[in-house]
């Protein structure tokens, strides 16, 4: 797990290896065990260094091979890089390192673009062909990895973090209009590629991109998800779904403890979780290190879930860590947060999956954690109404949206006023083929857009804050294809997550699945009030964010006035979804 960068010239000059210098040193915690710079030709690539598989100095990157006129940078994790190197060896292939960078290397030579399709695991990376002056970036499936980049007619820039990307400068960094709609409207979410600066964008998940020395770029799609049954399944049984479901997530778990570091589990307490720790313990006799928060109380509020994770840490006898916060961090740590958030992301959890991470990376490197499985598996309360929606998308839009579009130009100055850019990304995505029953369209664009740039980046951005892997089993790649084709009517059943929990009955204690749905509870922030509405107050009628008049005076002093009572459908702040992002945009200088 790293974070990488680089520099592509297309006008004849040298690339600026200070500019990628700058962007490695912000991304110091993503990469904190080595660094290297490599400049060559047009071509400047950087890289920070996170040590997880071969921790040699053979493994160390930029790596070039020179042998093939290949270089790269890559972050993440090839969960299946041992059989492809067996693989590739077969082909005549021969390997300098242990790990699992030189294996993308030979699979590019070997296989060209299509290397991708053969990746199992978190990625981005970019390789540059010494003889052509070629260069090819790619992204994982489920976009777990991040790649932001900047293009312009005489370069292109790009890094894992959009704030890293920035301290390079020279990027356009005013706002984009349709992305501030989509942000306000989607519960911050900002579908790639753009992101909520105009110089700024994302590589989409499932995507590689080629770029020739002369500037030209293509970029293509490798993957997608296509819902419903073969004929086979057809004719199973609930026992069939549920045994197959175990088998796939028995292998995705498995296949995450490849490391040459010790791996361990953030536990909430929840049935995702907890039938993690159940399936490793299944996978490996050694005891397994589990770690969970939890918060202050306030009022009626419960600030831990830890009666939950003390059952699974009994039961399966783990090396629990428990780690109650003082409510008093939050605040510090909170605009800690925001600075190292790639893009505003409105979720209160943020703070918690950030302290939560600073304390878990004094154990451990890796961990294994729950995200992903109440998308791909029906969790969420807006999936069964969508079984018998007249009007699909009118069903989503009213469970899932912040706000329409006439709320929204009383909120916004005029300049942002547009077309209902958001209710259109909405229509088109659910008229794309692969997807027949409205419930799995609204489940297909969770999964590939909102799960990737909210619950996925923030995963990201929190513990590789603290120098720390997150590896999401649900996220594998064949666990998302195989929950594309369980039956609606098996997911939404009894609440959702019923095939799910069926399964996970054979693996651990009935309490954690028959529990009340729970969260990740960050009781001081969920409400606004005492220093944290000063916090929000003082964002919004500053100086910086006064001069910058994104909002109508009017609504912005309306939510002030009674933050508690404008709530948004998924139980969100009004109030700090503005606050937060002119937070986010004083932190980054903008």
């Amino acid at each position: 797990m790293c974070g990488i960068s680089g520099e592509f010239r297309f006008d004849k000059t040298a690339p600026d290896a200070n500019a990628v210098g700058a962007m490695m040193d912000v991304m110091v915690p993503r990469g904190p065990d080595g660094d290297g710079l490599l400049v060559r030709g047009h071509v400047a690539l950087g890289h920070r260094r996170l040590k997880i598989i071969d921790l040699s100095e053979a493994a160390q990157q930029p790596m070039v091979d020179a042998q093939l006129g290949l270089s790269i940078v890559y972050n993440g994790a090839i969960y299946n890089y041992p059989e492809l190197r067996a693989e590739l060896e077969g082909k005549g292939y021969q390997f300098f390192s242990h790990g699992d960078t030189e294996v993308i290397l030979k699979a590019y030579h070997a296989w060209g673009e299509q290397c991708v399709e053969h990746l199992n695991g978190m990625f981005a990376f970019a390789i540059v062909e010494r003889d052509t002056g070629r260069m090819f970036l790619g992204r994982d499936r489920l976009g777990i990895k991040p790649l932001y980049y900047s293009l312009d007619k005489e370069r292109l820039r790009f890094c894992s973090t959009l704030p890293a990307l920035l301290a390079a400068g020279g990027i356009d960094s005013s706002l984009d209009p349709v992305a501030m709609h989509y942000y306000m409207h989607f519960h911050s979410v900002v579908p790639p590629e753009r992101t909520i600066l105009n110089g700024v964008k994302k590589l989409p998940p499932a995507s590689t991109m080629r770029v020739e020395p002369d500037g030209t770029t293509v970029i293509a799609q490798y993957w997608s998800l296509q819902y419903g049954q073969s004929d086979e399944q057809k004719n199973w049984s609930t026992r069939d779904w549920e045994d197959a479901t175990l088998d796939v997530l028995r292998k995705a778990v498995k296949r995450r403890l490849i490391a040459d570091v010790p791996v361990g589990v953030l536990l909430s307490g929840g049935l995702d979780s907890s039938l993690i720790v159940g399936l490793l313990a299944e996978h490996d006799s050694a005891q397994i290190e589990t770690f969970s928060i939890g918060f202050e109380t306030v009022g009626d509020e419960v600030g831990d879930e830890f009666k939950y994770s003390d059952v699974i840490v009994k039961h399966f006898g783990t090396k629990h860590h428990k780690l109650p916060i003082d409510s008093q961090r939050t605040l510090p740590a909170l605009m800690e947060c925001i600075g190292n958030m790639s893009e505003p992301m409105v979720s209160h959890d943020n703070v918690g999956f950030y302290l939560l991470s600073q304390e878990v990376a004094k154990f451990v490197k890796v961990v294994q954690s729950g995200q992903g499985a109440d998308e791909i598996f029906g969790g969420y309360h807006w999936y069964p109404p969508m079984m018998t929606a007249s009007d699909p998308v009118a069903a989503y839009r009213k469970a899932f949206f912040d706000r329409d579009n006439a709320e929204y130009k009383e909120l916004m100055a005029e300049r942002f006023h547009g077309p209902d850019y958001a209710g259109q990304f909405v229509n088109e995505h659910f008229a794309m083929p692969g997807a027949e029953a409205a419930i799995d369209k609204a489940m297909r664009l969770d999964a590939q857009v909102m799960l990737v740039d909210d619950p996925v980046k923030r995963v990201d951005n929190n513990t590789m804050a603290a120098s720390l892997e997150a590896r999401v089993p649900f996220l594998d790649h064949e666990v998302v294809e195989f929950a594309a084709q369980v039956p609606p009517e098996l997911k939404i059943k009894n609440g959702g997550k019923y095939i799910l929990q069926e399964a996970a009955r054979r693996v651990i204690p009935h309490e954690v699945i028959d529990r009340p749905k729970g969260y990740f509870p960050v009781p001081a922030l969920k409400y606004l009030r005492g220093d944290f509405l000063t916090m929000a107050e003082d964002a919004l009628t500053n100086s910086a964010a006064t001069s910058r008049g994104l909002f109508n005076k009017d609504y912005v002093q309306k939510l002030l006035d009674k933050p508690e009572e404008h709530i948004t459908p998924l139980r969100g702040s009004k109030l700090w979804q503005l606050a937060l992002l002119e937070l986010w945009l004083q932190k980054q200088g903008i």
